[in-house]
């Protein structure tokens, strides 16, 4: 079920902003359709919840309602954010752009205000990634980790670096999804969409340390779902990417890695940076990353131009040098 669309009191400046009853239940019913129609994850409804949110107050601190704005009234809003944050502007047009589009496909306005305002130009930003004598070090850090953390965290690394899992694909992953006889996890990525990516040697070893501990874990006639249930927030529930988040920084600082450097979706930019590294094709990648374009999996090839250059060097016809005939 969509969480629902609370009217904050006041804008951030202080002054009486109270969201229209109409529009908040117009914003509710939009999230469901997300959920409903699209399968959207509940990070994806709870960020359109906070965008809209913050765009409705905006308006209603000037006495306009969001459901009623006119073109004028959201490019006041846009040009208002910060000019150097591109990307707020642009995932915050991008939630008015589909929130009124469902609002005249539900025959509620007749008129889409956002058509004439132009997405912010982005600068694609390169991934950041670790080496992998970093990811070696990492790895070495949290094999010191003894016991129930220790073989937790090896696990759970292992199948973000292993598997380039995002980490609510991790976070969320049923005990089920490990199919041990054949070497793969299988992964429900985003919009509901399935995908089989292989284990190494590595991350099925580390899995298979991981389940006594996870068993005893579990009272005696306790179930679980979740391949790493929460330890203190009841076995029903996952372990929190709060807590996950948390566990890579400590392990980093162990390491003698800057924590601010690691997070997940990092090990899996690394993941997929040094099997192109290593010679992968991009076909390959874009398959066991989820990516429903290849342009996404194609900014890898930015951060690994040495492979790049070697393919070219060894396979291309022109790039060898032929003996002179005369």
């Amino acid at each position: 079920m969509a969480r629902r669309v609370k009217s904050p009191p006041r804008s951030a400046d202080g002054v009486d902003a109270v969201i229209a009853p109409r529009t908040v239940a117009l914003m509710e019913s939009f999230l469901e359709m997300l959920t409903a129609e699209r399968n959207a994850a509940l990070n994806t409804r709870l960020a359109y919840g906070r965008d809209l949110t913050a765009v409705a107050q905006f308006l209603a601190a000037r006495k306009l309602d969001l459901t009623d704005a006119g073109e004028a009234d959201l490019r006041a809003y846009v040009e208002s954010l910060d000019a150097s944050a591109a990307r707020t502007q642009a995932r915050r047009l991008s939630a008015l752009r589909q929130y009124f589009h469902f609002l005249c496909s539900e025959q509620h306005r007749k008129d889409d205000p956002t058509r004439g305002i132009d997405t912010p130009r982005l600068g694609r930003s390169l991934p950041k990634y670790l080496t992998t004598d970093e990811v070696d070090r990492l790895f070495r850090a949290v094999h010191h980790i003894h016991g129930f953390e220790g073989a937790r965290l090896t696990a759970m690394m292992e199948l973000l670096y292993g598997a380039g899992l995002r980490v609510s694909e991790l976070i969320s992953l049923p005990l089920a999804a490990i199919q041990f006889e054949r070497a793969v996890v299988q992964v429900k990525g985003k919009g509901g969409k399935e995908r089989v990516v292989p284990l190494g040697e590595m991350a099925v070893k580390a899995i298979k340390n991981w389940m006594p501990y996870r068993k005893l874990m579990l009272s005696e006639g306790d179930y679980s779902h979740y391949l790493f249930p929460s330890r203190h927030g009841g076995h029903a529930t996952p372990l929190t990417r709060q807590r996950f988040f948390q566990m890579l920084k400590d392990v980093a600082v162990k390491a003698g890695l800057n924590p601010k450097r690691l997070s997940p979706h990092v090990l899996r930019h690394a993941f997929a940076t040094h099997l192109i590294e290593g010679g992968a094709d991009l076909r390959s990648v874009q398959t066991m990353l989820g990516h429903a374009d290849i342009a996404t999996t194609q900014i890898y090839t930015h951060v690994a131009p040495d492979r790049l250059t070697r393919t070219v060097v060894e396979h291309h016809p022109l790039s060898k040098t032929k003996p002179d005939k005369h």
